[in-house]
């Protein structure tokens, strides 16, 4: 088994926020591979389901950004995991808008959600890294980070997330490398 973990804030209100791209690419996974039903467990909401023959357990943390590695934490020992099991979906500020980038490993950069998964479940978990850019500068971080997607950006968004939807095989597989080139291939991406 797999746990798949979308980083983001619970509530209605950060729906839209860069911060939360992590929960939305888990629930467009949910959707195009026919999850079960939410189901309230490990501090957040969970969906259990395969992608080809690998099982899968989407969880969204409903612990806030900051504290999500308690839940992540808590699934993991449930089932018995080890933190390479576990693949996180977070927005990435060092990444351009609208990229994908996959590892294992490394720093955190600062993100709050990272650095509390890290502190309970170790480090070497893979890493999906969405690209929403950076606003210039660093005064400027927690306002753009925790602001909605404009309305232009809405149709680039749909795009990268159907991609990620589409593509999810190939993670579930470990083959970070065709996951991120079908990717870009999808958005048109040479890079």
């Amino acid at each position: 088994m797999q746990i798949w973990v979308g980083l983001g804030n619970p509530g209605a209100q950060y729906a839209l926020n860069r911060h939360n791209v992590g929960f939305m690419a888990v629930d467009i996974i949910a959707e195009l591979h026919s999850f079960g039903p939410v189901k309230k467990a490990f501090q957040g909401w969970t969906q259990e389901g395969r992608i080809g023959s690998e099982k899968i357990l989407l969880l969204k943390p409903a612990t806030f950004m900051n504290d999500s590695g308690r839940s992540v934490g808590e699934a993991m020992r449930f089932y018995k995991l080890d933190t390479g099991d576990v693949t996180v979906f977070h927005d990435e500020l060092d990444l351009d808008p609208f990229r994908v980038k996959v590892k294992t490993g490394g720093g955190t950069a600062g993100h709050n959600g990272l650095r509390s998964t890290e502190a309970h479940i170790g480090n070497e978990f893979r890493r999906v890294r969405i690209g929403i850019g950076h606003p210039g500068h660093k005064d400027k971080v927690s306002p753009y980070v925790l602001g909605n997607y404009a309305k232009a950006e809405m149709e680039p968004l749909a795009d990268l997330l159907g991609a990620i939807g589409a593509e999810a095989p190939w993670l579930a597989k470990g083959d970070d490398g065709r996951f991120m080139s079908d990717v870009a291939l999808r958005l048109g991406d040479s890079k």
